[in-house]
């Protein structure tokens, strides 16, 4: 396995002298393997600012990632720092007292994060941050430039607006929506991307303060227009197309738009670098509904509580939360970093960047994959029932409300 040698900001207050002459070596994971070489860019930098520290970069597979960071740690071992998962995913570990807690002292940087992002790798049991988060996702609509302008298409203001430019595609042979149904967590992120606007922020904020559920007229109108543009303008067959099949319709110019993540934008771009992109966030029913897109925070560096070199996984730790990380991981991974003071070379990325000052939280990723079972996967599921025909908008409500109030405090009435 290939090491390399690490060099970091210098963590305020702290000496070197701690370190002794031996260098120390640190294990990282992650499950980001295709990040691999942007990686070992930003490993270089570090080394070049803190020699005598050495790390070992390690990448797992996703579906496996997680079994295996729980097996290590539990048995004592595991990385020195590490990724997580944020929200839910977050507390499978961090309630583990695998994960040293992170502060103003020992990591100042955290200071400047916005509450949002902080809130994203915070323990609801205990209340204390574990990680640095490392990026946010915005669901949105992308959209083919082209395409639009070859027929004539400018960005939707309304709701009938958005129906109008998918009528237009799809009388002229091209596929409105290149998205599926298959793909289980598809359906989520897809469902917020075109109804966050519908729902709406009152619905939010009325939700998560215990005065409505998802039996709310506003989120069955969500769930009702979702059904009607996915049943007319997504491609046919749409119910078992999956993922990496709706992605390539977009990608080789098939579809006009993709309803998704801002995930997606680097990967298009990498995929099919002559693909001229656009982004906006699906309209409401008037001009003047908020046009909201959904954030979440994607995960976090987090440092393991037991590390036989703490002082030197605190000052990786720094380097991950620093300005100069940040803009380094923006320009490399073209990704969204929550860390204050970051520019963004690609104007998609500055885009997204303006929407997420005015974006909503994106519901079921942040607010209810605490227990099981989880609003996601209850959702998920009820879409692809609605998709074939099996269940209905009122339906979908009554099945996640009843769901999560086995757990969820606000919903037991």
């Amino acid at each position: 396995m290939k090491h390399f040698v690490l060099g970091a900001a210098v963590l305020a207050g702290t000496a070197l002298s701690t370190f002794g002459a031996m260098a120390q070596e640190l294990n990282f994971w992650t499950w980001r393997a295709e990040d691999k070489a942007q990686y070992e860019q930003y490993i270089d930098t570090f080394e070049a600012a803190n020699p005598g520290i050495t790390v070992t970069f390690s990448s797992y597979e996703s579906t496996n990632y997680f079994s295996a960071l729980s097996t290590s740690l539990t048995g004592g071992t595991g990385p020195d720092v590490m990724m997580v998962r944020s929200y839910g995913g977050l507390e499978t570990i961090s309630n583990g007292g695998f994960l040293l807690p992170l502060d103003e002292t020992n990591v100042p940087a955290l200071a400047g994060f916005s509450p949002a992002a902080i809130a994203s790798e915070t323990s609801r049991t205990d209340g204390k941050t574990y990680a640095i988060p490392f990026a946010s996702q915005t669901m949105l609509v992308i959209y083919n430039k082209d395409l639009f302008d070859q027929h004539g298409i400018t960005e939707p203001q309304t709701w009938d607006e958005l129906l109008a430019a998918s009528e237009k595609l799809k009388a002229a042979g091209v596929m409105p929506f290149a998205n599926g149904t298959a793909t289980a967590w598809q359906n989520e992120s897809t469902f917020h991307a075109l109804t966050a606007s519908t729902f709406g922020r009152a619905f939010y904020e009325d939700m998560i303060a215990g005065k409505a559920d998802f039996t709310d007229p506003r989120y069955i109108e969500a769930l009702t227009k979702y059904d009607e543009i996915s049943t007319k303008y997504f491609p046919e067959g749409f119910v078992g197309l999956d993922y990496p099949s709706a992605q390539q319709l977009f990608i080789s110019g098939l579809a006009g738009m993709f309803a998704g993540g801002s995930f997606e934008l680097a990967s298009f771009a990498t995929q099919n670098p002559s693909l001229n992109m656009g982004i906006f966030a699906a309209p409401g029913a008037t001009a003047e509904d908020e046009k909201l897109g959904s954030i979440y925070f994607d995960g976090g560096y987090a440092v393991n509580a037991t590390s036989k070199h703490p002082e030197a996984a605190l000052k990786f730790a720094n380097y991950l939360a620093s300005l100069e990380f940040g803009q380094a991981f923006a320009n490399g991974l073209k990704n969204i970093s929550p860390i204050p003071g970051v520019t963004f070379e690609s104007e998609l990325l500055q885009e997204v960047s303006e929407m997420n000052k005015t974006a909503i939280p994106y519901i079921m990723f942040v607010h209810f994959r605490y227990a099981e079972p989880s609003g996601s996967a209850l959702l998920q599921a009820e879409i692809q029932k609605m998709s074939a025909g099996q269940q209905t908008p009122e339906g979908i409500g009554k099945v996640i409300t009843e769901g999560v109030a086995a757990w969820y405090e606000p919903f037991q009435k």
